[in-house]
C-alpha cells in the first residue's frame, strides 16, 4: 500500500502501552547479567498459548475487569492508534469485515464479500445489522465512514492507510463497493477494524464537535457492547447491547482500567482488583506468576521490535556506521535474558506468524533465517568504525517509550557495548506521545515497535520497503520486487518475493530487526479464554471468555 511519511508515526501498530515506572535502571555492564534468564520456577503458574482454564460453567459474567498497562485519552483508533485502542474498540465498532483467532478475514457487518475484479470489492450489508441506538445501518452509513476515515483531520492515525482506494460508492440498497487504484492483495483487510475502517451512524460523525471518541463523542457503533463510562486516562466501561447481530456474550460488563505505573498495577492485581491484565511486563512476570490465582499466559504477539536508521542523516548515512552498529548488539542476549525467553531474535521485518496458512511458524522462521545476517562481533564492528567517515568514533541519542521499558534495558545494554568501540549512544526516555511526536521528525537513529494487525506478511515490509519509510531508504530494484508482491495473487510466491526484497535490503541495512515478540496476559483462577492466539483481543474477544470452575 502506498504510505505517507506520518504512517510511521501514527500507525497502531506502532507501539504498546506497557509501562514500568520507576524501575531500578542498572550499570549498563551490569544489564544483561541483572536480567539473567533463569529457567521458569518449579510450580510457577506460566504456560505459553493456552488460556483456558477449569471448566466453563456457562454463567454469566456481572463484570469483567481488565487491567491495562497505559492509557487512552480517545477511543477512536483513527484518531489515537495504540495497539490498545484497537483491542477496546473493537468489542464496540465493526468494519465491514473483521479477523477471526486464526487470523482469517470474516464478515462483519458485510454478511458477504464478492471480489468481482483485481481491483473491485463488493460488500453486501447484513439485514439485521444494528446501530447501538437502534437505528438500522445503511450504505450511506458506511460511505460516511469511509469518507471520515480517510479525511487526515478526522483520522490522521489512518487515513494514509486508504491511499489505494479509488473511490467507494453505493451499489444497491444494501450495498457498497470498494475499487483500488492498483491489485494489492492487503486491500482486503483495508475495511476491518484490524485495520483501517470502523462504522458509525453518519450523525454520530457529524455530531462530534470535540471529536469523535472522545467523552464528549462517544463512539457509537454496531458491536456487542456500547460505551457506558469514559474517564480518560482513568477507566472505559462498556455495558452489553440487544442490538448485535452475532452471539450474546456472557459479559454484562467489561471495565478497562488504565493503570501505568506497573508496581501500582501488579499491586492492585494482588489485591483482586483485575480478572485480566493484558502486556505483564517481563521484568516482572516472575512476581505476576506468584500471585495466588494467577497464571500468566505468553504468547507470539506478531510483534517486531529494531533499530532504524536514517539513511539521510549522518552519520547513519554511511553503511559502515549502520554495520558497526548492527555487529555491536548482541540479539541473542537481549532475547534470552532481558526478554527472558519471551521473544525470538527477529531475522527480518515479516514475522513468522504472519505467513499462517502458508507455512508454520518454524518452517517461516527457517525461510526468514535465510535473509543475511550481521553477527555480533566487536572486532568486526571496530574495523566497520575505521573504515567508515567518523573513524573516531560519533555520538548519538535513541529514545524508546515509557510504556515499553525492555526497549530502554536492551538499549542500555548495547549502548554499553557501542561505547567499547568510540560510539557513544544516549539513551533516554520519553512520554509516548512525545516519543510518537519525535519520530514524525526522522531521528537518524529511532526504534520502531510495530503490531502487525492483520494476517498480511506484507504489512510492515510494505511499509518499511515503501514510499515515506521511516529510514528514507530508497531501492530501485527493491520497489520492483514489492511492487510484484503487492499483486502477486499466489501465497507462496509472494511469500518468496517478499523475502526475496527483505534479503536485498539486508545488505544496505537501512533497519535491523531485533526481536520478534511476545505478549504475557495474566488471568485470575475464575476466567478462561478459548482460542487464545495472537489474533483473539483483535476478534470478537469476549465471546472467547468464560467463567471457570
Amino acid at each position: 500500500m502506498a504510505e505517507t511519511d506520518e504512517r510511521g508515526v501514527h500507525t497502531r501498530r506502532g507501539f504498546l502501552r506497557t509501562a514500568v515506572t520507576g524501575m531500578t535502571v542498572l550499570s549498563a555492564a551490569a544489564l544483561l547479567e541483572a536480567c539473567g534468564a533463569a529457567p521458569t520456577p518449579a510450580g510457577s503458574k506460566a504456560s505459553s498459548g493456552s488460556a483456558a482454564a477449569g471448566t466453563d460453567t456457562g454463567k454469566e459474567i456481572d463484570v469483567l475487569r481488565v487491567s491495562l498497562p497505559g492509557s487512552l485519552s480517545n477511543l477512536y483508533p483513527g484518531q489515537e492508534s495504540g495497539i490498545l485502542n484497537y483491542y477496546v474498540a473493537g468489542i464496540c465498532m465493526e468494519g465491514l469485515v473483521g479477523v477471526d483467532t486464526t487470523g482469517k478475514i470474516v464478515p462483519a457487518l458485510a454478511s458477504s464479500v464478492e471480489r468481482t475484479s483485481p481491483t473491485t470489492y463488493v460488500y453486501r450489508l447484513r439485514p439485521d445489522a444494528r446501530f447501538h441506538d437502534g437505528t438500522p445501518v445503511t450504505a450511506d452509513d458506511v460511505l460516511h465512514s469511509i469518507e471520515m476515515a480517510r479525511d487526515a483531520k478526522v483520522s490522521p492515525a489512518t487515513a494514509a492507510y486508504w491511499a489505494n482506494l479509488k473511490k467507494a460508492e453505493k451499489t444497491g440498497d444494501a450495498e457498497v463497493t470498494l475499487t483500488a487504484k492498483a491489485a494489492d492483495v492487503a486491500f482486503a483487510w483495508l475495511p476491518s477494524n484490524a485495520d483501517a475502517l470502523w462504522i458509525a451512524p453518519k450523525t454520530a460523525w457529524e455530531n462530534a464537535k470535540s471529536g469523535f471518541g472522545t467523552p464528549q463523542a462517544l463512539p457509537v457503533g454496531t458491536g456487542p457492547y456500547k460505551v457506558t463510562g469514559f474517564v480518560p486516562d482513568s477507566y472505559v466501561e462498556f455495558s452489553r447491547v440487544d442490538t448485535w447481530h452475532g452471539t450474546r456474550p456472557k459479559i454484562a460488563k467489561i471495565r478497562f482500567e488504565f493503570v501505568p505505573d506497573e508496581n501500582t498495577r501488579l499491586l492492585a492485581w494482588k489485591a483482586g482488583k483485575a480478572d485480566m491484565a493484558l502486556n505483564v511486563p517481563l521484568a516482572q512476570s516472575r512476581q505476576w506468576e506468584g500471585a495466588a490465582g494467577t497464571r500468566v499466559v505468553y504468547a507470539p504477539d506478531r510483534s517486531y521490535a529494531g533499530l532504524t536508521f536514517n539513511t539521510k542523516a549522518a552519520p547513519f548515512d554511511d553503511v559502515h556506521v549502520r554495520r558497526a552498529v548492527a555487529h555491536a548488539v548482541n540479539r541473542e542476549a537481549i532475547v534470552g535474558k532481558i526478554l527472558r525467553g519471551h521473544g525470538q531474535v527477529a531475522t527480518a521485518l515479516s514475522t513468522p506468524e504472519q505467513f499462517g496458512g502458508l507455512w508454520t511458524p518454524q518452517e517461516a522462521t527457517r525461510r526468514l533465517a535465510a535473509v543475511p545476517q550481521y553477527a555480533y562481533d566487536l572486532e568486526k564492528a571496530k574495523q566497520e568504525v575505521a573504515q567508515s567517515k567518523v573513524p573516531n568514533g560519533f555520538s548519538a541519542s535513541l529514545s524508546y517509550p515509557n510504556t515499553g521499558p525492555h526497549l530502554g534495558t536492551a538499549a542500555q545494554a548495547f549502548a554499553a557495548d557501542l561505547k567499547k568501540i568510540g560510539v557513544t549512544i544516549e539513551v533516554k526516555e520519553l512520554p509516548i506521545e512525545q516519543w510518537l511526536a519525535e519520530l514524525n521528525g526522522f531521528p537518524p537513529l529511532s526504534y520502531m515497535w510495530y503490531f502487525n494487525t492483520t494476517g498480511d506478511p506484507g504489512e510492515l515490509a510494505s511499509w518499511f520497503l515503501g514510499e515515506g519509510n521511516p529510514a528514507k531508504y530508497a531501492n530501485d530494484t527493491i520497489t520492483a520486487t514489492m511492487a510484484k508482491a503487492t499483486a502477486e495473487a499466489d501465497p507462496a510466491k509472494r511469500a518468496d518475493l517478499l523475502i526475496e526484497a527483505q534479503t536485498a535490503q539486508a545488505a544496505d541495512l537501512a533497519y535491523l530487526p531485533l526481536w520478534w515478540g511476545q505478549a504475557a496476559t495474566a488471568f485470575g483462577s475464575a476466567i478462561g479464554v478459548r482460542d487464545y492466539t495472537s489474533y483473539t483481543l483483535l476478534a470478537d474477544w469476549p465471546q472467547q471468555v468464560y467463567a471457570a470452575k
